[in-house]
């Protein structure tokens, strides 16, 4: 091998390594783009006569996976969390002083040191390093798993592949933002329309499109670039003392940080601070959306800690939505998954914040008379959040002649069940919940699901498959499945569409509480469907009940209401309400006799009045995982002494029953002052 040709190539990827920095990271480039062209070409060339030097953090190698057939998950070491908003100073100053009062600053003079950054309008992503090699990177997703994009992340040239310096961590894994530049936007939305191809509507979709291609030469030929602002793990290297610190040496190592990051004193401090870079956003490069502001010390980070799926020491002030002008055409009404009725407004198409909107919502109809729109106004859509189009206000000087008036219909417009809007709810709902057809897939899922019908086999892609056939118009068309039917759909064969039918078989015996629970009446969980159980034993003598109580549900005093139903623990007037209202829809009551024709059944519940258990009239919510029984376990015993287990904590919860990695809802818990439990503390109490 030729010395000569190795030192050449180790002193190129040093050089191109160099001006990357320079380009990326101090936003000082000192050669032209030809020139960099010219000796990214000249290694090229070098590593292709001598294959045996090439390196993966080589800058010739960000693009050379093979395209993958899918994204494999990756979990998180640490969550990647979302930030809580504000949209105003009042809101800012709010949180300012949550921030004060966790830290017990009583000292009004002392402000709040804060790092405020520009909000991108981008992709959010977690890139690994290990031993100062990129080793890969993660989407997002739901927080806690993401999907891996390594090869795609690896095109981006603002990321390095390699960090700089000698003194690196061990491992570094830090959180940024992949965004796509405002100009290389424009001309790759330029080179797309000159060749026939799809154009972007705007930069975050394309950024977020390309992250997600398959084939990382595709994701290569598409502008993009990073600035990092977060970390999740670092070991081997001690933090400083505060997050500015650590952005510096960020820099240091190589990785991007955007310029316009800065120190910010208290409230005074950060609003000047979004009004500073407001008036530069325009000119700006790229996209933001607000302005970011984090608390400095991480050690008082560590004290503030986190709120649910966002940290306390932080948030997000937002610019104001864009706003748009155009004519109301029409109100058509949409039936949501869980019924829910939602006045849309069909619009003349207007573009507003990069995007064509001609639909927007209008929440409900206390929204339409609070905003009294009518059809044929001309109103102002905005984009919630810059992300949802919305009705945001009527302008009544343009008003014309004979508009009309929007009214809810009384029957949904899907299935022709009733509508019904109960008192203190905004939200009115379709009460055909088993046969309205747009709120099938779930209703489905829900009624196969493990702690209802529990039906093994049939998941939600093979439900999609027969609810799209045809085959599937209600629950009751489960039980009259065949074995060639099922075994025709996708992914299934004959042993396989045997064992669901046997599956759907054995699911016919079963309890009148999961019954109960199967059929997803609204706030009817597996507790509430054992009371009902309990309280009646017969399925007859509930539907008695619900029709004897409907007849007084207009009544004025709320005990009134509802008295045969409100008579079993925990059923307030509203569960009554709409367990009343489902049972009283015809529709619903045919699907329950079919499901008893093609053979469900279960034996009446022998009701009795036991002595009260040493739990009753408690609530209880078990979280994390327990020592020695799962949570199952736990909650058949908390039942079982006369307690009652709820899903959320809230103030009405006695106790939450916390094991290993409990999470947001020891959180809550303890910021409610809710007794906590261990394991050992429940078995005390039964």
């Amino acid at each position: 091998m030729n010395d000569t040709r190795a030192a050449r190539i180790a002193s190129l990827r040093a050089e191109l390594d160099e001006h990357n920095y320079r380009y990326y990271v101090l936003d000082d480039p000192q050669i032209p783009d030809a020139d960099y062209d010219r000796l990214f070409r000249e290694l090229q060339a070098l590593e292709t006569e001598y294959p045996e030097l090439i390196s993966p953090e080589s800058p010739t190698q960000r693009v050379g996976a093979q395209p993958s057939g899918q994204f494999a998950t990756i979990q998180h070491s640490v969550p990647m969390l979302s930030l809580s908003n504000c949209f105003n100073e009042q809101e800012l100053a709010e949180f300012d002083g949550r921030v004060r009062k966790g830290l017990e600053l009583t000292d009004q003079a002392s402000a709040v040191v804060y790092v405020g950054e520009p909000k991108l309008d981008g992709t959010a992503v977690s890139v690994r390093y290990e031993d100062g090699l990129l080793a890969r990177a993660a989407t997002r997703g739901d927080g806690r798993n993401g999907e891996d994009i390594t090869a795609n992340v690896r095109t981006i040239r603002a990321v390095p592949l390699k960090l700089r310096g000698a003194d690196l961590p061990h491992v570094l894994e830090v959180r940024g933002e992949v965004y796509m530049p405002l100009k290389g936007f424009r001309a790759y939305n330029e080179r797309a329309e000159a060749a026939g191809e799809k154009t972007f509507v705007n930069p975050r979709n394309a950024a977020a499109g390309a992250l997600r291609q398959l084939d990382p030469r595709l994701t290569a030929a598409r502008p993009l670039a990073a600035y990092f602002y977060g970390w999740g793990v670092i070991e081997g290297w001690d933090l400083p003392e505060t997050h500015s610190e650590l952005l510096k040496q960020f820099r240091f190592w190589g990785l991007p940080v955007n310029p316009l990051i800065e120190q910010v004193e208290g409230v005074e401090g950060c609003l000047d601070y979004y009004a500073r870079v407001g008036d530069r956003r325009a000119n700006l490069a790229y996209e933001i959306d607000g302005i970011v502001y984090k608390v400095d010390r991480l050690d008082w980070r560590e004290t503030l800690g986190f709120v649910s799926r966002a940290p306390r020491w932080a948030i997000a002030h937002k610019f104001p939505a864009e706003e748009a002008m155009t004519i109301l055409q029409d109100v058509e009404f949409q039936v949501g998954r869980t019924g829910a009725i939602t006045p849309v407004a069909r619009l003349e198409p207007v573009f507003v914040g990069g995007v064509t909107v001609s639909n927007a919502t209008l929440h409900n109809m206390d929204e339409v008379r609070r905003k009294d729109v009518r059809i044929g106004d001309t109103v102002v859509v905005r984009r919630a959040g810059d992300v949802i189009p919305e009705v945001a206000r009527v302008i009544p000087d343009k008003r014309p002649a004979g508009a009309g008036v929007v009214t809810m219909p009384m029957t949904c417009p899907v299935c022709d069940s009733e509508i019904v809007r109960l008192e203190g709810e905004a939200v009115a709902r379709c009460t055909g919940g088993l046969i309205c057809q747009a709120q099938l897939h779930g209703a489905l899922v829900h009624f196969v699901s493990r702690r209802a019908m529990d039906i093994e086999g049939l998941g939600e892609k093979l439900i999609s498959q027969l609810i799209a056939s045809g085959r599937l118009r209600s629950p009751a068309d489960i039980f009259t499945l065949t074995v060639d039917e099922v075994a025709g759909m996708e992914r299934m064969a004959q042993k396989s569409g045997q064992n669901l039918i046997d599956a759907i078989e054995r699911s016919k015996q079963t309890s009148l509480a999961r019954f109960l629970y199967s059929l997803g009446i609204r706030e009817v969980g597996e507790s509430t469907a054992q009371a009902l159980a309990s309280h009646f034993g017969k399925l007859a003598d509930l539907i008695e009940a619900a029709e004897q109580d409907l007849p007084t549900a207009g009544a004025e005093k709320t005990k009134d209401r509802y008295p045969r139903l409100t008579a079993v623990p925990d059923v307030g007037t509203i569960v009554a309400g709409h367990i009343c209202s489902f049972l009283h829809e015809p529709h619903n009551r045919a699907i329950i006799e079919r499901l008893q024709a093609c053979g469900v059944h279960w034996p009446d519940v022998d009701v009795k009045q036991d002595a009260p258990g040493p739990l009753q009239g408690k609530t209880f919510v078990i979280t994390g995982t327990l020592p020695t029984m799962s949570r199952d376990e736990a909650k058949a015993l908390i039942q079982k002494a006369g307690g009652k287990v709820s899903g959320s904590v809230s103030g009405k919860t006695d106790f939450v029953v916390a094991g290993e990695a409990a999470g947001s809802k020891l959180d809550k818990a303890e910021a409610l002052g809710v007794a906590v439990l261990t394991e050992q503390d429940l078995k005390a109490m039964l």
